[in-house]
């Protein structure tokens, strides 16, 4: 699959202009960054610049793509520990990497469900489950999950729900299995959760009870693309954290 996507995004290489300032550069984006990177997005072209190329998935994808060769000029993960494995290989562009974003993590269920769920230490969610599964993004890998999976530790409540949880590619994956009805229960960013009107926040999990959520951004030390390196500076400036913000993302 990975192999894949470096091909796919190879090509999108090839077909585009030769000067590096008029190729659009290509940013490797976190699935939960849909809205607020398409607006960015938006918001760079209306600048007079070339609109980026965006690609989503989860994070552990996207820096196995940027590993793997994919000729992309931006990284936005999810958490630090996928860009942090990106650093160590000395793929990224010395002075680029920005801790740049934060959010919260919830619990979501279907709109019409009404259940509502206090996250404590202790918590039991099998009864709100009713039997039915809970959507993660893969605990193992995915930044979402893994999120998720410190969090219900942190409260004691993960050996009880682990049978049940459903690993889903990415977090969007994982919502789009609650707003389907094929899970009861998922947790998802906030972010994710104000994006779609098919799920209602349930539960909100305290920060404590996970690592700080991090969105970084850098510069893959292998692009060349004038426009890449520019448009990092936008999405750090204030101007650029304020699209961000609107979409229910904090600043950091």
């Amino acid at each position: 699959m990975i192999r894949r996507l470096v091909f796919a995004l190879a090509g999108l290489l090839l077909a585009a202009p030769a000067s590096a300032q008029s190729r659009p550069p290509i940013v490797l984006a976190a699935a939960s960054l849909q809205e607020s990177m398409n607006a960015a997005a938006d918001a760079w072209a209306k600048r007079g610049h070339v609109r980026p190329t965006l690609s989503f998935a989860a994070s552990s994808a996207l820096a196995r793509q940027a590993a793997a060769g994919a000729p992309a000029d931006l990284f936005m993960s999810a958490d630090v520990e996928w860009m942090d494995d990106l650093d160590r290989r000395g793929l990224l562009a010395k002075g680029s990497r920005v801790n740049l974003l934060g959010n919260r993590l919830v619990l979501i269920a279907p709109v019409d469900r009404q259940v509502r769920v206090t996250l404590r230490p202790g918590v039991d969610l099998r009864p709100a489950l009713s039997g039915g599964r809970l959507a993660m993004a893969d605990p193992d890998a995915v930044p979402a999950g893994r999120y998720g999976k410190a969090a219900l530790t942190r409260l004691r409540a993960w050996d009880g729900v682990a049978p049940s949880v459903v690993r889903a590619e990415n977090v969007r994956a994982a919502l789009a299995l609650v707003e389907r009805g094929a899970a009861p229960l998922g947790t998802v960013y906030a972010t994710d959760a104000k994006a779609s009107a098919k799920v209602r926040v349930v539960g909100v999990f305290p920060a404590a009870s996970h690592p700080p959520i991090t969105y970084p951004i850098a510069r893959l030390k292998a692009s060349q693309n004038v426009e890449g390196e520019r448009f990092r500076r936008f999405l750090v400036s204030p101007a650029g954290k304020a699209i961000f913000v609107r979409y229910g993302f904090s600043p950091r």
